[in-house]
């Protein structure tokens, strides 16, 4: 056998170790797991969603309750030509504008964070997909 001869088959094991070596997962301890890297999933994060949804349900069907009669109480003092007509519309009006802010602050609250673990999801698919060039690499040993 030839020096060149040998020399190339040399080549072609070392190409064909180290495409074994980044095309697989080490038996025990270190690589992956086949499971993503970039996994957002903690309790805790998931509770706090939860419960600003629940809040805002409950703050949507319960909160309301009371702004019928308001309205109604405020212009039959107003048509009746009592000064607290008008106050208890602006309490009227107060309610409403806050109430409208936390439901708008719960809903942020539980879409950001439902947001948040999708977009992780995504780059870790990004994330593989540009490591998966990385095989090239074999490519360059020829």
């Amino acid at each position: 056998m030839s020096f060149e001869e040998e020399w190339a088959e040399l080549r072609a094991a070392a190409v064909q170790r180290s495409a074994m070596q980044i095309n697989s997962v080490p038996a025990e301890g270190g690589g992956r797991s086949g499971a993503a890297d970039l996994v957002v999933n903690r309790g805790d994060l998931g509770a706090i969603g939860n419960d600003a949804y629940g809040l805002r349900v409950r703050l949507s069907k319960e909160g309301d309750l009371a702004r019928p009669s308001t309205f109604d109480a405020a212009i039959a003092l107003t048509n009746g030509n009592f000064a607290s007509g008008a106050a208890v519309l602006k309490v009227h009006d107060f309610w409403q504008r806050h109430l409208k802010t936390l439901l708008d602050s719960c809903a942020h609250i539980s879409n950001h964070l439902d947001y948040t673990k999708a977009q992780h999801a995504k780059d870790e698919v990004r994330i593989e997909g540009d490591l998966a060039p990385i095989s090239k690499l074999t490519e360059y040993m020829k």
